[in-house]
């Protein structure tokens, strides 16, 4: 099939970026048998990474298997985020000596809660040495497909609701706790885009009435799995911030809030209190 004769194809479809997806689609394509088909599954609305079959997110190619949330790019930034607050957590540690700061140093314990294909926690897998990765998802082919792209980090996917399937032993150990929970109000689930409304599951957009419903939850159990000194970092829309910061702060962490006005991306972040130390150290 002729490249002109795709883009055409894609541009009456209305998809705005037409030349690049050809492209895509071309060089992802096995056989002109294969390109024709993945042609006529973008024309009829798919998401263009269902058809793929991957994703880019954060220099990565992620699987994404059809029917599961799409990573979006605005959610890099909740990775790029939950990589300083690891990095700055590591540097704060105190020092072990030279001859055994590679032997004695433990792994950064990292919680994805709502990880849909595993993008996040596959991003700080890649971006961070030495990750011990637990990832979440109530949906069954979530799990599958965030195994894909965990398993050859060593990454555990759990199939279940937030923190319930997680292993009772990691309460109180977890330095990075992250979440690209639904946070759409449900009154505007209508309003999305056809490709995420119709072809991704409504459980990883619907937020509830306020959009806050699931994010809620999230933020009330995680100081009973945060470490001293752990993170909580949760994606959300600009205007929810304050609302979620005032759940932090009820949770008894502190609250900050980061944002990116080129991804038009925010983040609550909760930092859990450090131990105080006694007189004696």
């Amino acid at each position: 099939m002729p490249r002109s004769v795709i883009v055409t194809a894609l541009r009456a479809a209305g998809c705005v970026f037409a030349e690049d997806e050809a492209q895509l689609l071309i060089s992802t394509a096995r056989t002109p048998a294969d390109l024709a088909a993945m042609v006529d599954r973008r024309v009829a609305g798919l998401p263009l990474e269902h058809v793929l079959g991957w994703a880019e997110f954060c220099g990565l190619r992620i699987t994404v298997d059809p029917g599961v949330f799409v990573p979006r790019r605005r959610t890099e930034f909740l990775a790029r985020q939950a990589v300083v607050v690891a990095l700055a957590r590591r540097a704060a540690a105190p020092a072990a000596p030279a001859d055994q700061a590679a032997r004695v140093r433990p792994p950064t314990v990292v919680v994805d809660l709502c990880c849909g294909s595993g993008a996040v926690g596959a991003a700080l897998v890649a971006a961070l040495d030495r990750v011990e990765l637990h990832a979440v998802d109530i949906g069954l082919a979530e799990v599958r497909c965030a195994r894909r792209n965990v398993a050859a980090a060593g990454g555990q996917v759990y199939g279940g609701d937030l923190y319930e399937p997680l292993p009772a032993t990691l309460r109180g150990r977890v330095d990075v706790l992250v979440a690209s929970a639904p946070y759409v109000p449900t009154e505007a689930i209508d309003l999305l885009p056809p490709e995420a409304r119709m072809h991704e599951p409504r459980v990883a957009l619907d937020g509830g009435a306020d959009g806050l419903d699931v994010v809620r939850r999230v933020i009330a159990e995680a100081p009973l799995w945060l470490a001293p000194d752990g993170c909580l970092l949760v994606e959300m829309s600009e205007r929810q911030a304050p609302q979620a910061l005032e759940a932090v702060a009820r949770a008894g962490l502190i609250p900050r809030v980061a944002g990116s006005d080129e991804l038009n991306a925010t983040v609550v972040i909760g930092a859990r209190p450090a131990l105080r130390r006694g007189p004696d150290g």
